[in-house]
């Protein structure tokens, strides 16, 4: 089989590591940049291994579920989980969007260090999936940063926030 793909995507953010940190635990924070554009509905969030998080993104009459199940949270340094869309129970289901959707992708952000700003890498890598959802997942990997891409931003405004108000 041939190596899978792999999205990877680096952001330095012009804030110290534990403010980035809490931008992405804080499920108030994360509500506000994850899914940027649509109302974003987190139901449980316990980001431990073994912890769930469980996403809503809402437009008009949609939504679309999703279900993180934490396998590695390092504090201030590493979060991995296992990323699936869900049905109404939770359960990992099909994308109802797009069918050769990976049913579970393994997503790594890492925060490093360096000086006064923070470097994150968020990637993504199908698990055990088919031909087809590869080939799903490669074909989409050029248009993922869009929708990253404007979460971040959003990241960055948040941070901005934060650091008027601690002065």
């Amino acid at each position: 089989m041939a190596e899978l793909p792999e999205y990877v995507l680096d952001r330095v953010f012009d804030a110290p590591r534990d403010m980035v940190w809490r931008a992405w635990t804080d499920p108030v924070l994360l509500a506000r940049w994850y899914g940027p554009g649509v109302e974003t509905i987190i139901h449980a969030f316990d980001p431990r291994p073994g912890g769930m998080w469980l996403n809503e993104m809402k437009w008009g009459e949609t939504s679309d579920l999703s279900r993180m199940a934490f396998q590695d949270v390092v504090p201030k340094e590493k979060i991995v989980w296992h990323h699936s869309s869900a049905d109404a129970e939770w359960n990992i289901a099909p994308n109802q969007r797009m069918p050769d959707w990976p049913r579970v992708l393994l997503t790594t952000v890492t925060f490093e260090d360096m000086g006064a700003n923070t470097r994150v890498r968020l990637t993504q890598t199908p698990m055990n999936a088919t031909e087809a959802e590869i080939a799903c997942f490669a074909q989409a990997m050029a248009g993922m940063d869009k929708g990253w891409g404007s979460g971040f931003a959003i990241i960055e405004e948040i941070l901005a926030e934060m650091q008027a108000a601690d002065v």
